[in-house]
C-alpha cells in the first residue's frame, strides 16, 4: 500500500506519526486540541506531529493463546497470588527480580528440572494472552506476561499440540517479551486518505500483579565485602578451571560440519534459584560472562578460564556494552539479604581482570528509592536510570558526571554505545496519557543535541539501534505499537510498514528493571546505514515451522525484500559481518543449527558455520533460553540462566564454541 503523499499530513492509528510537514497540521476532527499550557517544546525539536485517533478499530484477538499450564510449583520469582507488598509501587511487584512496569514480565527464575547440560523446561517460552509482543506457546522463548503456568518440553522443529508455537535460539524471533508488527489477521488496517497504518488489535497487557518469592541473598552469608580479582592472569596453563579434552566432541565430524572450538560446563556452585548468565562481552582474545557472584574472563580458542573477579554479593545489572578501552561497570546488589537493593556500581578491566572503583548510586531526592537500575556505556561515561531519576558517572574513575535533568521531565533510562540516548517521562496532568521525550545526550556533560517528543499517550519501549536510531514505541491505552528510525539530527525518519501477513518479531525479554525501564537488551534485531532486518513469526501451517527474514528501507519504512528461511527451519538476525547479514538458524530434534549469510539485496541464505550433528543434543538443550554471539569466525550459544539443583548443577553447559 502506499504510504500518505508527502503534501498532506499523516493521519493517526498505529505507530507513531511521521514527521509533519512545514506549518501546523490540524489534528483528526474525532480529538481535542491539545492544551494550551503545555511545555514548549525543546530547540531543535521537530514540531508536535498530529496524534492517532483517540479510539482504534476493533481488531481480531493478536497470536499467542496460552496453552492450559500443568500443576508445577513456581519457582523462585515466579508470579503468585496477585497483591502488594508495602512500599510497593502500583502494579509492580517486590523483591529484586519480579518487580516490573504494568504489561512487563518478571525475569525467568523458576525453578527448573535438572538433566544433562542443564537446559531444561522451566520459566522460557512463557505464553501470553493475544496482542502484541507475545510470542506463541512453546518452551523456547523467555517469559513474557505474568500469571501462567510453565509451557510443556518440546523440542524445537517438533510437531506442536495445540496450535503454532514459539522458538528462541539467540534470543531469536520467538524468544521473550517480543514485539510483533502484524497486518493480519491480528492486526487491523485503518485506511486515512491515501496512507494505511497499522494497528495492532491488543498489547497484551496483564492486570495481575506478581509477587516476588525469597532474595537468594541468604544462601551465602559469610560473602566478603569488597569484590576480589586472581592474582594474576591465566595464561592458559589449563590451571584457569577451563574445561579440556573435548575432542571427542568432534569424533565422527562430518565433511562441511563445523568443529567444535569448546564447551564450558557451569563450576559455579548456584543458590536454590540458580542464576542468570550475563553478557558476553568480547575484548581481544577474551569473551566475557557475568554469573551470580562473579566476573569471568575466558580464552575465545580453547574456553580455558584466564581470571574472575569474585564479587560480595549478586549481579544484578549490566550494561550491553563495555566501554572502547575495555572497562565494564556493572550494578552488586548492596547486600546479601531481602532487603539488599541493586545499587552498587562495579568497575572491572576486561583486559585483566583487575577490579577497579566501587561506588553506591547516591539519592537523587527523597523519592529516588534506587531498587533497582539499569546501565549503559557510551565512550566513558556509565548511565545509571531509575524511575524519574537518572545519574552519569566516568567508567574510568567513578567520578560523577551529570544528574537528573531539573526542568519537567526527567530521565528514566539510557541506551549506550557509540551515542548515547536518553528516555524520559514528561509530567502531566493525564497519568493514562503519558508525555514521553526521546534524546541524544552528550555523554560528558548530559546536555541535549536534540529534543523529539512522541503524540501524548506513546510510550518509548526499546533502542533496537543506536546508530542508525531504530526505537519502538507503543500506545498502551490504544494496544498500539511502532517502530519507528530517526535521522542523526533526531527528525523522523521513517516508520516500518510490513507487508500484509507478515507478523514481524523482537527478543526483548527480561530487560526491565524492577523500578524502572531498561532501553537496551534485545536481539533479532539488525541494522546498517539503511535497511533494518527482522524475523517474522514462525508459520506453523505447514509441516513444520519455518519463517523468513524482513529488510525494511530506513528511509521509507516499506519493506525492500524478504528471504525465506531454508525449507522447515527458522532463522532470526544476529549482526552485520563484512557487509552481509548473519543469522542463526535453530536446530530441530533432529537437526543441528547453523550460521547463515544473506546479501544485502536479499536472496537465498547461504551457509556460513554448519553445527555439527554430533553436538546437536547439546545445542537443543541450551535452546530453552538463548544467547547467540557470531565473533570473529565463530559462533557463540550461551544460555541464559542456569538451575541450582544440586542434581545436575555442575553437568550444565555454559558455552557452547563453534569454528571453521
Amino acid at each position: 500500500m502506499s504510504q500518505p503523499p508527502s503534501q498532506q499530513p499523516p493521519q493517526g492509528g498505529f505507530g507513531a506519526p511521521q514527521e509533519p510537514p512545514q506549518g501546523t497540521p490540524q489534528p483528526p476532527q474525532d480529538q481535542p486540541q491539545q492544551p494550551q499550557d503545555q511545555p514548549p517544546s525543546p530547540a531543535g525539536q521537530p514540531e508536535q506531529p498530529p496524534q492517532a485517533p483517540a479510539t482504534p478499530p476493533p481488531g481480531d484477538q493478536a497470536y499467542g493463546y496460552p496453552q492450559t499450564p500443568p500443576a508445577q510449583q513456581p519457582g523462585y520469582g515466579y508470579p503468585q497470588a496477585p497483591g502488594q507488598a508495602p512500599g510497593q509501587a502500583p502494579n509492580q511487584a517486590p523483591g529484586p527480580y519480579g518487580q516490573q512496569p504494568p504489561g512487563q514480565a518478571p525475569g525467568p527464575y523458576g525453578q527448573q528440572p535438572s538433566g544433562p547440560y542443564g537446559q531444561q523446561p522451566g520459566p522460557y517460552g512463557q505464553p501470553a494472552t493475544g496482542g502484541y509482543g507475545q510470542p506463541a506457546p512453546g518452551p523456547y522463548g523467555q517469559p513474557t506476561q505474568p500469571g501462567y503456568g510453565y509451557p510443556q518440553q518440546q523440542y524445537p522443529g517438533a510437531p506442536a499440540p495445540g496450535g503454532p508455537t514459539g522458538s528462541g535460539g539467540s534470543g531469536g524471533p520467538f524468544a521473550g517479551k517480543t514485539g510483533i508488527l502484524a497486518a493480519a489477521a491480528v492486526a487491523v488496517v485503518l485506511l486515512v486518505g491515501a496512507g494505511a497504518w497499522y494497528v495492532v488489535s491488543d498489547s497484551g497487557d496483564d492486570p495481575k500483579k506478581p509477587v516476588a518469592g525469597p532474595s537468594n541473598g541468604t544462601d551465602d552469608p559469610k560473602a566478603p565485602e569488597t569484590p576480589s580479582a586472581s592474582p594474576s592472569v591465566d595464561e592458559g596453563d589449563g590451571t584457569g578451571g577451563g574445561r579440556e579434552g573435548n575432542d571427542d566432541l568432534n569424533a565422527g565430524r562430518k565433511p562441511g560440519e563445523a568443529k567444535v572450538a569448546w564447551l564450558q560446563t557451569n563450576d559455579v556452585d548456584l543458590p536454590r534459584n540458580g542464576g542468570e548468565i550475563r553478557g558476553p562481552w568480547f575484548v581481544g582474545d577474551t569473551m566475557i560472562t557475568a554469573l551470580y557472584r562473579g566476573v569471568s574472563g575466558y580464552s575465545v580458542a580453547d574456553g580455558k578460564k584466564k581470571w574472575t573477579v569474585e564479587l560480595p554479593a549478586d549481579v544484578c545489572a549490566t550494561p550491553n556494552t563495555a566501554s572502547p578501552d575495555g572497562k565494564l561497570v556493572i550494578a552488586v546488589k548492596n547486600g546479601t539479604t531481602d532487603r539488599s537493593t541493586c545499587s552498587v556500581m562495579q568497575m572491572i578491566d576486561l583486559t585483566n581482570g583487575k577490579a577497579g572503583w566501587k561506588s553506591e548510586v547516591k539519592k537523587a531526592g527523597a523519592f529516588d528509592l534506587i531498587s533497582d537500575i539499569s546501565l549503559a556505556i557510551s565512550g566513558n561515561t556509565v548511565t545509571a536510570g531509575r524511575t524519574s531519576y537518572s545519574s552519569a558517572y566516568r567508567v574510568s574513575d567513578g567520578k560523577e558526571l551529570f544528574g537528573t535533568p531539573t526542568d519537567n521531565c526527567r530521565t528514566f533510562s539510557f541506551a549506550g554505545g557509540p551515542k548515547l540516548i536518553a528516555a524520559a517521562n514528561c509530567r502531566n496532568d493525564d497519568v493514562d496519557n503519558p508525555q514521553h521525550q526521546l534524546q541524544e545526550v552528550d555523554p560528558t556533560t548530559g546536555k541535549a543535541r536534540w529534543t523529539y517528543r512522541p503524540p501524548r499517550g506513546w510510550e518509548i519501549k526499546k533502542v533496537y539501534s543506536v546508530s542508525p536510531l531504530i526505537v519502538s514505541l507503543d500506545n498502551k491505552k490504544k494496544k498500539q505499537w511502532s517502530i519507528a528510525a530517526f535521522t542523526d539530527n533526531g527528525k523522523l525518519r521513517s516508520q516500518m510498514s510490513p507487508a500484509k501477513g507478515d507478523k514481524v518479531v523482537a527478543n526483548c525479554g527480561g530487560t526491565f528493571a524492577i523500578f524502572g525501564q531498561n532501553l537496551e537488551g534485545c536481539s533479532g534485531v539488525v541494522a546498517d546505514a539503511d535497511t533494518f532486518y527482522m524475523a517474522t513469526e514462525a508459520d506453523s501451517t505447514g509441516s513444520a515451522r519455518t519463517n523468513k527474514v524482513v529488510a525494511f528501507d530506513l528511509n521509507t519504512g516499506k519493506p525492500k525484500w524478504t528471504a525465506p528461511a531454508p525449507a522447515e527451519r527458522t532463522m532470526t538476525p544476529v549482526r552485520m559481518d563484512g557487509g552481509k547479514l548473519v543469522l542463526y538458524m535453530e536446530p530441530r530434534y533432529d537437526k543441528a543449527g547453523a550460521m547463515l549469510t544473506l546479501p544485502p539485496t536479499g536472496g537465498s541464505t547461504s551457509v556460513l558455520l554448519q553445527h555439527p550433528e554430533g553436538t546437536n543434543r547439546i545445542e537443543n538443550n541450551l535452546f530453552g533460553g538463548l544467547s547467540v554471539r557470531y565473533e570473529d569466525g565463530r559462533s557463540y550459544l550461551l544460555p541464559k540462566r542456569l538451575s541450582g539443583r544440586d542434581d545436575g548443577e555442575m553437568e550444565q553447559a555454559t558455552a557452547l564454541v563453534f569454528s571453521k
